[in-house]
């Protein structure tokens, strides 16, 4: 199973992908990143355009993607929504499933606590994917995280099942 967790933003998108296993292996990890210079229409070709790149080269079973969460900042809440639209576009056109998180499921699931700062995810998401650094930057490690979390929820779906 390869997941890919995707940050959706408009400056930076975080991408990681992960593959299932003992342990659980991050294959790749990096941001999308688009000049501010440029047009918001332009910004969401170069999103799109390197986002298909990423989904044909990994050809991942599902994308973990970030919910939209209330923002206090509503161009930024527009932004990123704009990202999240070229994300599952592209996924509904490659009929790849998207499951998405909240920031505390996301939190709960890698880090154990609802709560957890930016800092100790970043550590659990080093441990759990036995990286020798902390994944940079925090767009990246965000989409790591949210692909360790659909294996975390997964894995406690399948215990469900037998108890």
């Amino acid at each position: 199973m390869r997941v890919l967790g995707v940050d959706p933003g408009m400056a930076l998108l975080g991408y990681g992908v992960v593959e299932g296993g003992e342990p659980l292996r991050a294959l790749s990890f990096g941001v999308v990143s688009t000049p501010a210079h440029l047009p918001v229409e332009r910004r969401l070709v170069v999103l799109h355009d390197e986002l298909a790149q990423l989904l044909e080269h990994w050809q991942p079973d599902v994308v973990a993607l970030e919910q939209l969460f209330f923002a206090r900042n509503v161009t930024t809440a527009l932004a990123v929504g704009q990202a999240r639209g070229i994300v599952l576009l592209l996924c509904g056109q490659r009929t790849i499933p998207v499951v998405e998180y909240t920031p505390a499921q996301v939190k709960q699931a890698v880090g154990g606590y609802g709560r957890a700062r930016k800092r100790e995810m970043q550590e659990m998401v080093r441990l759990l994917l036995q990286l020798p650094v902390l994944p940079q930057p925090d767009d990246a490690a965000d989409a790591l995280a949210l692909a360790v979390c659909y294996f975390q929820y997964s894995r406690a779906a399948q215990l469900e099942r037998f108890t």
